[in-house]
């Protein structure tokens, strides 16, 4: 007689299953990996994950959610610091998070699969971690630390930060600048956007 699985259960090997496939999106891509390769992984019979989720896809979406959601939290995070600090506490959250997280990140970023309505959870969770930093910079607009269109400023600042993933991920920074000083230096330049701000407090003065 097959065991009753309880709620802990089924979420415990749902948390497993979307640990290892994680792991293997990001090594291997999302035609690189099959269900069967997945169940083997957990030691479990090939129908077992289709208990858990409905495919392969489905599996993806979870997991892409999941890190986007866990992104969105570490940025919020930065957004508890004055207007002033809120650039270079962003910059560190980002990239702190990438670095501790690289598979997690090649999932969110590195797949070309749609992100639409068929997974809403999906969908939210991106659009969470998505508008945050433009967010941010609207907010760093308004404290007028900044003085420039925030959109622009908050997708370039994100698309700079992506930059430096990117080439620290693919070990290009063996030829360049050390990790963490490229992270200094691009807080220091987030740090400029205040610049507007004490000029005009300088000529009151």
């Amino acid at each position: 007689m097959p065991r009753y699985l309880t709620e802990q259960d089924i979420a415990d090997f749902r948390a497993r299953l979307c640990e290892v496939a994680t792991e293997r999106f990001a090594k291997l891509g999302y035609e690189g990996v099959t269900m069967r390769q997945l169940a083997e992984a957990l030691g479990c019979s090939p129908k077992t994950p289709y208990r858990y989720f409905k495919d392969k896809a489905d599996i993806l979406a979870t997991v892409r959610a999941q890190a986007f959601d866990r992104f969105a939290r570490a940025l919020e995070g930065a957004a508890k610091a004055p207007p002033g600090e809120r650039g270079r506490r962003t910059t560190e959250a980002y990239l702190d998070f990438a670095l501790k997280n690289p598979h997690a990140y090649r999932i969110m970023f590195d797949l070309d699969t749609p992100i639409d309505d068929s997974h809403p959870e999906l969908l939210e969770a991106c659009d969470r971690a998505a508008t945050y930093i433009t967010r941010g910079a609207e907010q760093m607009a308004a404290a007028g630390l900044i003085d420039v269109d925030p959109q622009l400023f908050g997708w370039a600042t994100w698309a700079a930060l992506h930059g430096i993933v990117m080439l620290r991920q693919s070990g290009m920074l063996k030829h360049g600048p050390d990790y963490k000083a490229l992270s200094a230096f691009h807080a220091a330049l987030m740090r400029k956007g205040a610049a507007p701000e004490r000029k005009r407090a300088q000529k009151r003065a």
